[in-house]
């Protein structure tokens, strides 16, 4: 049975199949370019996927040959629903905040251009995959803005102080190659190798134990905030929790009869 079901909208389609949520971006004349509304219903999508049992791995990416340009400013009519700037702001940090609290685990699927915010929300996901013609630009200050989109926390803690600095303050252009060398692309593939790399990535981690990758997700996020002692101790409150799961027993019983463990 194909249990594969696709819903769209003008501009986010939205792909559920064996446990693996796709979001695409899907405004390829404006370079996937994200409006307000765009953030609305990633917002409501994350936080669908986090209350639904069903969904064990979610993929983030854009149509056309694009991931995302940034926010689209041109986008007028939506921008009249939030008069006051600070709303939409709120709109849009509760969005990268959802994404990266998410206790299922994310994948960035980038071609083509990332820049800004869309980069930053690719960077939100747990893992990145690219095609080797793929860009990378902090373009905020090209446009006399300060980072923002979660960049001054994601970046520092990728690339250290000083690459971040240079990202951000020059805005440069760089490709895939010199962003997986930085530690801000998971893996490089080539072009027509992009899809189905990235579906073999999302089908492992939506066979794995949801419980146990939801804990690591979460130490290792705030791991770098805390001292031994504290990190020790967030450890052992999530072991207890795995131990107390059935899928321990089934990681055991695989071990034992040496085959690989099959998770419900």
């Amino acid at each position: 049975m194909n249990n594969t079901t696709i819903d769209s909208e003008p501009a986010l389609l939205t792909e559920r199949n064996a446990g693996i949520l796709t979001l695409t971006l899907n405004r390829p004349g404006r370079r996937n370019a994200i409006t307000p509304g765009i953030w609305v219903g990633l917002a409501e999508q994350l936080w669908g996927a986090a209350d639904d049992d069903a969904i064990r791995a979610v993929v983030l990416t854009g149509a056309g040959g694009t991931f995302c340009s940034g926010a689209d400013i041109a986008a007028a009519a939506e921008f009249d629903e939030f008069p006051d700037p600070a709303e939409l702001i709120a709109t849009v940090n509760d969005t990268l905040r959802l994404l990266q609290e998410l206790p299922v685990p994310t994948i960035a699927k980038v071609r083509g251009v990332a820049a800004g915010a869309g980069w930053n929300l690719a960077l939100a996901c747990d893992l990145v995959v690219a095609d080797s013609d793929a860009r990378f630009c902090q373009i905020f200050s090209r446009r006399a803005l300060s980072v923002d989109t979660g960049g001054s926390w994601l970046l520092p803690r990728i690339v250290g102080l000083q690459q971040a600095k240079r990202l951000t303050l020059l805005a440069d252009m760089i490709g895939a190659a010199e962003a997986h060398d930085l530690g801000l692309v998971t893996w490089v593939t080539a072009p027509d190798e992009l899809d189905e790399f990235t579906g073999e990535i999302a089908e492992r981690l939506a066979r794995g134990p949801s419980g146990a990758l939801a804990r690591t997700k979460d130490l290792i996020n705030n791991g770098i905030d805390r001292t031994l002692s504290e990190a020790l101790e967030c450890e052992s409150s999530a072991q207890a929790a795995n131990l107390r799961e059935p899928h321990v027993l089934e990681a055991f019983a695989a071990f034992t009869e040496k085959r690989e463990p099959r998770y419900t």
